[in-house]
């Protein structure tokens, strides 16, 4: 198993980056929330998990090991494969995670993409105490305008020109459910820019 690369940030998709790690460029699949901390040309260190299937060999990357750790025990409930692990992560945290399953949050879990309520309830039930509790107490998402300067600057580095980028943060602000973490807004500005990225 590959569990890190450690490399130079040749690529940043809306979904991917590319790392050149010893003269190779690995395309390393990431929540968006992870894909914004990548500079082009500066170094990073992702933590990995590598999903094997008989047509094809995925890497998928994480800011740390913990991340990964969720990821890979997301996996284990019936019905939750690699991309819908990862869009779970796209939306909580490992610890907001954590919270939501050890309260039973159904809400929660269906913000994610893909994820209805029989899913949730699903995820909730075979899930049980395999995450552990939360390592940092509850956490406390950063209200949504603190996020806006953030979530701009992650999606000039994903290829958008400032404007644009300012006026689908405000526009995803502008909500009635504003008060989400960075992760969240950035998805959210991803799915108002429509998921095309600009030279």
């Amino acid at each position: 198993m590959i569990a890190s690369v450690r490399g130079t940030v040749e690529t940043v998709r809306l979904d991917s980056a590319v790392v050149e790690v010893g003269g190779v460029g690995m395309l390393v699949h990431a929540a968006p929330a992870t894909l914004a901390e990548l500079r082009l040309g500066a170094e990073a260190r992702l933590s990995t998990s590598l999903v094997v299937r008989e047509d094809s060999l995925t890497l998928y990357g994480f800011v740390d090991d913990d991340e990964r750790e969720v990821f890979e025990i997301l996996q284990t409930v019936s019905g939750v494969g690699p991309r819908l692990a990862l869009a779970v992560l796209a939306v909580h945290r490992p610890d907001e995670l954590r919270t939501a399953v050890a309260g039973e949050d159904v809400v929660a879990l269906t913000r994610v993409p893909g994820i209805g309520k029989k899913g949730a309830q699903r995820i909730l039930l075979e899930l049980g105490d395999k995450l552990g509790p939360a390592r940092n107490g509850l956490p406390v998402a950063p209200a949504a305008q603190d996020s806006q300067p953030e979530v701009v600057d992650a999606l000039v580095q994903l290829g958008w020109s400032t404007k644009p980028a300012e006026e689908a943060v405000a526009a995803v602000l502008a909500e009635p459910d504003s008060q989400r973490d960075v992760a969240a807004v950035l998805r959210a500005a991803l799915l108002h820019l429509g998921g095309h990225a600009r030279g």
